[in-house]
């Protein structure tokens, strides 16, 4: 599309956003957040196609202006904590779902190296996993019971524990990300690794499927999560790589606070984690119906609040948009 056709085509919608900032227009936040959303994808449209315009200059000026209205100025409700999960940020998060699908080949691409490196150097397991914990669990194994290295503790212990120590790794995959992405990426290609060598460890001993069951009881939402918070490190990182159109300390503020958002988005999902760590993972002898059902829920909320969600409420809010400008 050529830039005057563009203009043309989006004007009346800037326009209408500009007054709405400009001249304090009662509009609710919903609509304000709508029109966010519109005026950040005509930017990122505005950056592919007519870089150095004009119009990107206006655009980039206006989103500026829009996300200081609505995430700095406005009021704050009685239920900021429940409108920040179910509405502030699964919007949010609609637009990094890309840096999500790129955080989560890095963390494939290493999980399959460790699983190679895994099967064709036995060595490597001892490298990754450490001597006390292999032996600890073979002793396991040999008792029938490959995953009693899990059981061990009190369950309130354990929880606190756990959950406290994943909330340090998701903080701390976010923090390295102000080295630009290389540092999350080494995070998450570390994490990754372990993960495969991990799983093949019980698979070369035959007990894959029972420690399976027991483990990802919780680690399908820890592993999940400290995915989301390497993507979380990755917005920052890119931000002092590819400022864009801003400065390159603008764009770092503006990508440590977006990747801080999703980071304290993954906080309850990591109290879930350790909750059942700590109190249900014990019970690797529950039915295997049971057990299934608590892998599979919890891999359907994690990709209902993290993909799905985001974008059935973009849609929602783009319609209402559509409808608040045809009136």
């Amino acid at each position: 599309m050529r830039e005057a056709a563009f203009v043309k085509q989006n004007k009346e919608k800037w326009i209408a956003f500009e007054k709405a900032i400009h001249e304090n227009l009662k509009i609710s936040p919903d609509q304000l957040a709508d029109y966010y959303i519109h005026l950040t994808n005509d930017l990122s449209y505005a950056q592919t196609y007519y870089p150095n315009s004009k119009t990107l200059l206006y655009l980039n000026s206006l989103a500026s202006q829009a996300h200081q209205k609505i995430y700095i100025n406005k009021k704050e409700s009685k239920n900021r904590i429940v409108e920040f999960w179910k509405t502030e940020f699964p919007l949010f998060f609609s637009q990094h779902q890309k840096t999500l699908l790129y955080t989560f080949l890095i963390f494939a691409t290493a999980c399959c190296i460790g699983i190679i490196s895994a099967l064709n150097d036995s060595s490597f397991l001892r490298l990754i996993l450490g001597d006390a914990y292999v032996n600890e669990t073979l002793n396991n194994i040999e008792k029938g019971d490959p995953t009693a290295i899990y059981k061990s503790g009190s369950m309130v212990g354990s929880f606190l524990g756990i959950t406290i120590n994943n909330i340090r790794v998701a903080f701390l995959a976010y923090a390295f990300g102000v080295i630009t992405s290389v540092g999350t990426a080494y995070i998450l290609f570390s994490n990754g690794i372990m993960l495969g060598a991990f799983i093949t460890f019980f698979y070369t001993k035959g007990v894959l499927f029972e420690a399976s069951k027991a483990i990802w009881l919780h680690g399908t939402i820890e592993i999940s999560v400290i995915i989301i918070a390497g993507c979380a490190g990755i917005v920052m990182g890119n931000s002092i790589l590819f400022p864009k159109t801003y400065s390159r300390r603008v764009s770092f503020m503006k990508g440590a606070k977006d990747g801080l958002k999703i980071v304290v988005s993954t906080i309850p999902f990591f109290i879930i984690a350790g909750f059942i760590e700590g109190f249900i993972t014990r019970y690797s002898n529950m039915p295997v119906w049971l057990a299934m059902f608590i892998i599979f829920g919890s891999l359907a909320l994690i990709i209902f609040y993290y993909i799905i969600y985001p974008n059935l409420l973009k849609k929602t809010y783009e319609k209402q948009l559509h409808r608040v400008k045809t009136d």
